[in-house]
C-alpha cells in the first residue's frame, strides 16, 4: 500500500532541504500491519529486517517479501542494533537485560546489573567503532515497585564487561544514536522533548551534555552520511541537520516508535505503533553493522 507522504517545517535557507533528502514526491509504504506496538527495527548483513514487537513478545523479520516470526519469546525485545561483527544486539524489557544473539542463535548476556542492582529496562543501543556499547536505561517496561536504579541512566558497556553509568541527569532516556565520525553521541530524552550531545574520543569516553534541539516525544534515533539527525517524533519523522535546527518533518499514518536504514542505505523503515514502513529517500543513511 503506497501513501503520499506530507512533508512540513520545510526551510529552504537551511543547506540541505527536506525535498533534497527525500524527493519531490515521497510516498510511504505499509510493509505489515495488524501488530501492537512495533519497535527496533534493524537491517541486518543477510538482507533482512527484524523489528521488535514489545506487548506480543516477538521479534520478527521481514525477509522482502513477507513478515515472519523471528523469535517467540523475545523476553519483550525492545531497540536492537548490530555489533561490530554483524551479530543482533538486542535490549529486552522482560529480562531487564542487553543480549547479543551470535550467528548460530545463541544468546548472551551483556549486561544485566548496575552496582549489584537489576537494571531498569534497557530501552535503545548503539555500538562504538572501539567495541564500546551505549545503551539507555528508562523504566517504561516495569513498574514502580520493581526499580532498583534510582536514576533513569545512560550506560557505557566496554569490552571486557564493565558498566559504567555515565548519565543520570535525564529523566527518560530513550533513543541513542552516534553522529558520523563517533564524536558526539546524541540522546533522546523523551519526558523534555529534547535531543542531548556528548561529545566522544576513541575510546568510547563520553563528556556531560549539552541540549541539541527540541523535539516532540522523541524515541528512535538514526543518523544519515550528511550527519543529519532522524528522529523517531511524535509527529513524525524529524529530520534535524548538525547545527540543531530542524530540516522538516515527514508526518506518517502512525507516530514511529524508531526508524532505520536498510537495503542500500537510500531506504528509511519505521515501525509506527501497528505498522511497519518503508521510505524510499534521496540521500543515504548509516546502517550499523555495514561499511561506508
Amino acid at each position: 500500500m503506497l501513501i503520499h507522504l506530507i512533508l512540513s517545517a520545510l526551510d529552504e535557507g537551511q543547506p540541505q532541504t527536506l525535498r533534497s533528502l527525500v524527493g519531490a514526491e515521497p510516498k510511504i509504504e505499509r510493509l505489515a500491519t495488524g501488530l501492537r506496538f512495533t519497535e527496533g527495527p534493524i537491517w541486518t548483513l543477510d538482507q533482512n529486517l527484524i523489528f521488535s514487537d514489545i506487548p506480543a513478545n516477538v521479534l520478527y523479520v521481514w525477509d522482502g517479501k513477507e513478515l515472519k516470526v523471528w523469535r517467540e519469546k523475545s523476553n519483550n525485545a525492545n531497540g536492537n542494533t548490530l555489533d561490530l561483527e554483524g551479530n543482533l544486539i538486542t535490549c529486552e524489557h522482560g529480562s531487564r537485560t542487553v543480549t547479543r544473539t551470535d550467528k548460530t542463535g545463541k544468546v548472551t548476556i551483556l549486561a544485566a546489573t548496575y552496582e549489584g542492582k537489576k537494571l531498569n529496562s534497557p530501552n535503545d543501543i548503539t555500538v562504538h567503532r572501539s567495541g564500546v556499547v551505549f545503551f539507555t536505561d528508562p523504566p517504561y517496561g516495569i513498574s514502580r515497585d520493581q526499580q532498583e536504579q534510582l536514576k533513569n541512566g545512560v550506560y557505557r558497556l566496554d569490552q571486557s564487561g564493565k558498566i559504567t553509568m555515565i548519565l543520570d541527569s535525564l529523566d527518560r532516556p530513550n533513543g541513542i544514536v552516534l553522529s558520523p565520525d563517533e564524536k558526539i553521541l546524541y540522546i533522546a530524552d523523551t519526558a523534555q522533548n529534547a535531543i542531548f550531545a556528548m561529545k566522544v574520543d576513541e575510546k568510547g569516553m563520553a563528556s556531560e551534555p549539552k541540549r541539541f534541539a527540541d523535539s516532540r516525544n522523541p524515541d528512535g534515533l538514526r543518523m544519515d552520511l550528511a550527519g543529519n539527525l532522524w528522529v523517531a517524533a511524535g509527529n513524525g519523522v524529524q529530520i534535524i541537520a548538525p547545527n540543531g535546527k530542524e530540516i522538516g518533518v515527514l508526518a506518517l499514518p502512525e507516530p514511529p516508535a524508531n526508524l532505520t536504514f536498510g537495503e542500500d542505505g537510500q531506504t528509511l523503515f519505521a515501525t509506527a505503533r501497528t505498522s511497519l514502513y518503508r521510505i524510499r529517500l534521496a540521500t543515504k543513511g548509516i546502517m550499523p553493522g555495514f561499511p561506508r
